[in-house]
């Protein structure tokens, strides 16, 4: 049996159609994971609706854990969860075409997912290969801490 991960999406404005194209996509693979996003991008996800107009289903209404609006603190939220080990995977669909008013914070994000070794995507393609990977959610699959983290919170002052 495959473990239920914790995963957390995050899309600047300009790419938020795209990553609810995705949600979409891969519904029923999502639908088995603890989902966390930040603020608007939260709030679409758990809006989308599937089924027919005049029978609407709503599969993710309830199933997200909404953080902070990005700049508002979310992207922030979610790097305190990736340096508690508390995310297994994050999508981050970013702009990289337009600077951020909390660049830092984006900046952060990504710093923290190759520190921690968390998969990380900033794309539909590797989005789609991360979540169909035979890796995903096995029990036999650890994944391990790099070295240098141990070494940083073990040096002497």
């Amino acid at each position: 049996m495959k473990a239920i991960l914790n995963i957390a999406l995050v899309a600047h404005d300009s790419r938020k159609n795209e990553l609810l194209d995705w949600v979409r996509f891969n519904a029923d693979l999502l639908s088995k994971h603890h989902l966390y996003a930040t603020g608007t991008t939260g709030r679409l996800i758990s809006e989308l609706a599937f089924g027919t107009e005049e029978e609407p289903e709503y599969p993710f209404k309830d199933k997200v854990t909404r953080l902070l609006s990005g700049p508002l603190g979310g992207d922030q939220q979610i790097g305190a969860m990736l340096a508690e080990g508390k995310i297994d995977m994050l999508i981050f669909f970013c702009d990289n075409l337009a600077v951020q008013g909390h660049q830092n914070d984006v900046s952060a994000l990504s710093r923290l997912a190759s520190l921690y070794n968390i998969a990380f995507a900033t794309n539909r393609t590797t989005a789609d290969m991360l979540l169909t990977s035979t890796l995903l959610g096995n029990e036999s699959y650890t994944r391990i801490d790099p070295e240098c983290i141990q070494h940083y919170a073990n040096r002497k002052l």
